[in-house]
């Protein structure tokens, strides 16, 4: 699937390139909790899982060899992937808290139980580290995709804070974004 002379992995990554999700956050896991919980909200909260072979390869094909790596943010979330990355890669990641996709039923339940969505599972979503001179062809392409359709740009990675992943809050500070501690809901496979 992946053609020839396109290496993906951490080694790959340079200061500049940006970071994409291919869609909301958190539906998944809050999904789970509401029904092992008996939760009833407003509004239905609905897994998304799905394969991404399609996506993937539609990403892939797109960037081409400014693709680097892609991952899905299943345990752990965002915060999980990103941290692992940072720390492998030894360089920094930057996140804008304003850019995350979170579908608004999800804001509200992760408010309500006190829990990062950016610590909650996922399926059906993939992060993309991509060159910066890639990153809009990379969303364009995802985002033909039914699975990418709501796919943005979330950060970027730089040599400032290597190994840390530092999120730009939406007042305008900046704070470390930690590793999860743990799993905020029990596994569920």
């Amino acid at each position: 699937m992946i053609p020839p002379g396109v290496q993906l992995g951490h080694a790959r990554l340079q200061p500049g390139d940006r970071v994409l999700v291919s869609g909301p956050l958190g539906n998944h896991g809050l999904a789970i909790l509401s029904v092992r919980e008996g939760l009833e909200f407003e509004t239905a909260l609905v897994s998304d899982t799905a394969p991404l072979m399609e996506l993937a390869q539609t990403l892939l094909l797109a960037a081409g060899p400014g693709l680097r790596m892609m991952r899905d943010p299943t345990r752990g979330g965002l915060a999980a992937v990103l941290n692992e990355i940072a720390g492998q890669a030894r360089l920094g990641v930057e996140i804008d808290e304003a850019a995350v996709p979170l579908d608004p039923q999800v804001r509200a339940a992760c408010e309500m139980f006190g829990l990062d969505p950016l610590q909650v599972a996922n399926e059906g979503k993939l992060v993309a580290f991509v060159g910066a001179d890639v990153a809009e062809l990379a969303i364009a392409a995802l985002r033909q995709h039914p699975l990418g359709a709501r796919a943005v740009l979330v950060g970027e990675v730089t040599t400032e804070h290597p190994g840390i992943v530092a999120l730009r809050t939406t007042l305008g500070a900046r704070r470390v974004l930690p590793m999860p501690a743990g799993e905020q809901l029990p596994r569920i496979c």
